[in-house]
């Protein structure tokens, strides 16, 4: 049994995979994540494939927001950009949905940019409410904008394809899913380790310190919009390659509270939160739609005052949560592993 902590150097405690133990296990997570679609139904993983959208989305959002104090209101309309120049990149443009996808995440990092550029005068509820702005002048451009973006009738784009291989289903899509969702978590997991991600955390603890350390706050926090708004954009163009369809509709004010919801519930600051946020928010709707569908078989009648009830139930869900747990999910399973490391000596 483990029963101290003897790093003797900075590397060593900043390892992701600190014992063997925590690689085994982890392993057994990604062999089960691989074998998933051989044995889950087809609505399973739509809610898979909605989860992995959700957590590139929800890591970014926390890099910004949990990571370098960057509240972040617009978070669905950098979705949008990266969504729309996924679909105007593959349809007219003719570039492979491979290629179309990143360049559509640079295109949004470049509007994040742009819109954190603020962020260099003001901070806090001002921040907010210029990020708010940006929301609302997007989702205007996305619906008004009709020559670039056919308005509310959305564009449809064909599904991702490799070497005559279509990721049409759910099944196949979800290892798309998958593999980029990997991806981002590793990247986001080893920024934090670096000068940039130390940078990032003294901006939010205390700017005007981390000036005086000889911390640059016009680069550093663009760099957060840039990097947030980037995995917005794979977010969004991977929604809209799983959707075939894109349409001002799937972007709303109300997704980016959802996400800002994500990262508050798992933790700020904690990319293990950002998943376990993005893991609430999607299951929890999903699971009281399970629940109103039970109630109307077997109670007839019920469902008109459960169906009404489930946004109530909710929201009540995430303040109850919020009261008792403030520092989120991360927080809570911390102290269940330190609870079983110590078990049953608890000094």
């Amino acid at each position: 049994m483990r029963c101290g902590d003897f790093k003797e150097a900075y590397l060593d405690d900043e390892k992701i995979f600190q014992t063997l133990f925590v690689k085994f296990w982890l392993a057994v997570l990604l062999l089960f994540l691989i074998c998933l679609p051989l044995v889950a139904n087809e609505y399973v993983l739509y809610i898979a494939n909605l989860i992995g959208f959700a957590v590139i989305g929800a890591v970014g959002l926390n890099l910004l927001t949990g990571c370098t104090g960057q509240i972040s209101l617009g978070h669905a309309a950098f979705m949008g950009i990266g969504g729309y120049a996924t679909a105007i990149l593959t349809t007219r443009v003719g570039i492979p949905f491979w290629f179309a996808l990143p360049i559509a995440a640079l295109v949004a990092a470049l509007v994040g940019i742009l819109v954190g550029i603020p962020s260099l005068r003001v901070k806090g509820l001002y921040l907010c409410i210029a990020t708010l702005a940006a929301q609302f002048i997007l989702n205007w451009v996305f619906v008004h904008w009709e020559s670039m973006t056919h308005g509310i009738r959305g564009i449809n784009v064909p599904p991702p394809t490799l070497g005559g291989f279509a990721f049409d289903t759910e099944k196949s899509y979800y290892y798309v899913t998958l593999v980029l969702a990997v991806i981002a978590v590793g990247f986001a997991r080893n920024v934090l380790r670096t000068k940039w991600g130390r940078a990032f955390v003294a901006i939010r603890d205390r700017d005007l310190a981390a000036e005086m350390m000889g911390i640059n706050l016009f680069r550093y926090k663009l760099v957060a919009f840039a990097l947030s708004s980037f995995y917005a954009g794979i977010a969004g163009g991977l929604w809209v390659g799983f959707m075939k369809v894109v349409t001002p509709e799937h972007f709303p004010f109300l997704l980016s509270i959802e996400y800002l919801a994500m990262v508050i519930v798992g933790g700020l600051g904690s990319i293990l939160g950002s998943i376990f946020g993005a893991i609430f928010m999607i299951l929890v709707p999903e699971t009281l739609n399970v629940l109103s569908s039970a109630s109307k078989s077997l109670f007839p009648g019920l469902e008109q005052l459960f169906m009404p009830m489930k946004e109530v139930i909710f929201g009540a869900l995430i303040v109850l949560f919020l009261i008792f747990e403030p520092h989120g999910l991360a927080e809570l399973w911390q102290r269940t592993k330190n609870f079983f490391s110590l078990w049953p000596f608890s000094y």
